[in-house]
């Protein structure tokens, strides 16, 4: 099969489209063909240096999340999977491949009329952002504010947050990412890149969705009212927001950082369940950019690096 290989930390060059052969399903494994695979973030940190932090050392076969149609499976697995189509939920292992091997436990079926690519570009997002939607607990009225709000998972939270009553601030970078924010229902949209964006976002905000981190989180915190709510869960900004822990006391503020959406695989495929679900009944739309070969797997890592595409990318096997 094709896979995409990194034999050593750097740029994009390093993911190399590799012939190796067809993996086998193990006990308690299925063998998914994928269809459309997940790209994050995250993985071009891991793939520029990050990975020991993740654990995870060259060589490998990056991806952590796709979906397809079952072709085999493994020693105590029901039959009955082979033929359905699924998405092989976050916790999977390299994913940049035409075929996965996948644990039972993350397997989450996908609903009638759900595109797999639909179905992908939920993987990791889906379950990531219903999880901090549910932890943050958004009201009716509250003042919600999503960093990175163009992104994969901030087009989702807009979305939810909208869904949820609140009056919705997105930040993003440049007018075409704007006009993403509005047309998903934002109430307002402010570009972060701007001087003085903090003003625009027109008072304090009850709660904080930081998608970015660095200085753009820390200003971003600095609008929280006290007794407000902060998810600080992105770092592409250059790390995740780390607001000084004194100041977070004394303004009453609850914090959910980057640890409290790292699920167990149960959750996991719970959640998944939940935005896919959502997506099938027309509440929920995913946002896919751009779609590149699995081939490809560089170019796509470059223009999710330069932030030049809203939504997703995802690889096409």
């Amino acid at each position: 099969m094709r896979a995409i290989r990194v034999d050593g930390y750097g740029g994009p060059e390093v993911l190399v489209p590799v012939e190796v052969a067809d993996p086998v399903p193990g006990p308690g494994e299925v063998l998914v063909r994928a269809e459309a695979v997940d790209t994050i973030y995250v993985e071009t940190q891991i793939r520029g240096g990050w990975g020991e932090s993740f654990g995870i050392h060259p060589p490998y076969v990056p991806g952590g999340a796709a979906a397809g149609t079952v072709v085999a499976v493994g020693e105590g697995v029901d039959p009955g999977w082979r033929g359905r189509r699924v998405v092989a939920a976050p916790g999977t292992k390299g994913t940049y491949a035409e075929l996965v091997r996948v644990p039972v436990e993350l397997l989450v079926p996908v609903p009638e009329g759900l595109e797999s690519a639909e179905a992908a570009a939920l993987a990791h997002d889906g379950v990531t952002g219903s999880g901090i939607a549910l932890g943050v607990g958004i009201e009716p009225g509250e003042r919600v504010l999503i960093l990175g709000a163009a992104g994969g998972m901030g087009t989702l939270l807009v979305q939810m947050a909208v869904a949820a009553g609140a009056y919705v601030v997105g930040a993003a970078r440049g007018e075409r990412k704007l006009a993403l924010v509005r047309e998903l229902g934002a109430d307002r949209a402010v570009d972060y890149t701007e001087p003085g964006w903090t003003e625009a976002v027109g008072g304090p905000v009850d709660v904080l969705l930081d998608g970015v981190g660095g200085e753009l989180g820390t200003a971003g915190f600095g609008l929280v009212r006290d007794g407000g709510r902060v998810s600080a869960h992105g770092a592409p900004g250059g790390g995740f927001t780390e607001p000084d822990p004194a100041q977070v006391q004394q303004r009453g503020i609850a914090l959910r950082g980057i640890a409290e959406v790292q699920f167990p695989p149960a959750e996991i495929t719970r959640l998944a369940g939940h935005a896919l679900a959502e997506a099938a009944a027309g509440r929920l739309r995913p946002v896919i950019a751009r779609r590149f070969p699995l081939a490809r797997a560089a170019d796509a890592h470059r223009a999710i690096e330069a932030r030049e595409i809203p939504g997703k990318a995802l690889l096409i096997p």
